[in-house]
């Protein structure tokens, strides 16, 4: 379990290629710190576990299905990926619940500064839309930010300044590619609903109706 808020920025240092599996090797300083093999890193939003460690590189096996769900596969040596170690228990927890099980990725559409904010505009498709509410809670590349904005498939986010500086986000442009999980409380109270009445559509007047 992770909380979405970015420790560092970390680069990939060799691509293994399969079939249709990869093996990374990355480099970060501040996450191998107290790394332990079997640790859970979220690497650009995505739980993967650390399979070999030396100094400040550390391996993980990237399986076909995640190659195929998430943006991993355009990674390339030298690309920059933002990194989390799972939650300590004795911490304070900012962010948001995120598990790192992404579940699909969403394309930048306008990325435009405001004043001390960066707005980013995302087509998040609408599968991944009907998960989602404004004000509620979504991870970006395993960043943990809020939706102020949602019409039909397209998220609007704002990135304050540390967030727009101290993660991968700041250095992507409008086409490239974000994974994206949606909250994991959103996505059970759907599937909830979903399964006691498939004709039903979800609203906020239904779910405060059955005390939600």
């Amino acid at each position: 379990m992770f909380t979405g808020i970015i420790e560092d920025i970390g680069k990939i240092k060799a691509i293994r290629q399969g079939a249709n599996s990869m093996v990374l090797t990355l480099s970060s300083g501040k996450i191998t710190e107290d790394m332990r093999l079997g640790d859970s890193i979220s690497v650009n939003g995505v739980c993967l576990t650390v399979t070999s460690f030396s100094g400040e590189d550390f391996t993980v096996d990237v399986m076909p299905e995640t190659v195929k769900a998430t943006s991993l596969r355009s990674l390339r040596v030298g690309s920059s990926v933002n990194l989390e170690r799972a939650m300590s228990a004795n911490g304070r927890f900012g962010g948001h619940f995120v598990t790192g099980h992404v579940d699909g990725t969403g394309t930048i559409v306008k990325k435009e500064r405001k004043e001390n904010a960066v707005y980013y505009v995302i087509d998040i498709g609408e599968t991944l839309a009907k998960n989602c509410i404004p004000r509620g809670s979504i991870a970006l590349d395993g960043t943990s930010l809020t939706i102020f904005g949602l019409e039909g498939n397209i998220a609007t986010v704002s990135l304050i300044p540390l967030t727009h500086q101290e993660t991968v986000l700041g250095m992507k442009q409008a086409g490239d590619i974000v994974n994206v999980e949606t909250d994991m409380i959103g996505k059970y109270i759907f599937r909830s609903m979903e399964q006691t009445n498939k004709k039903q559509t979800l609203t906020m007047d239904f779910l405060a109706e059955h005390g939600y």
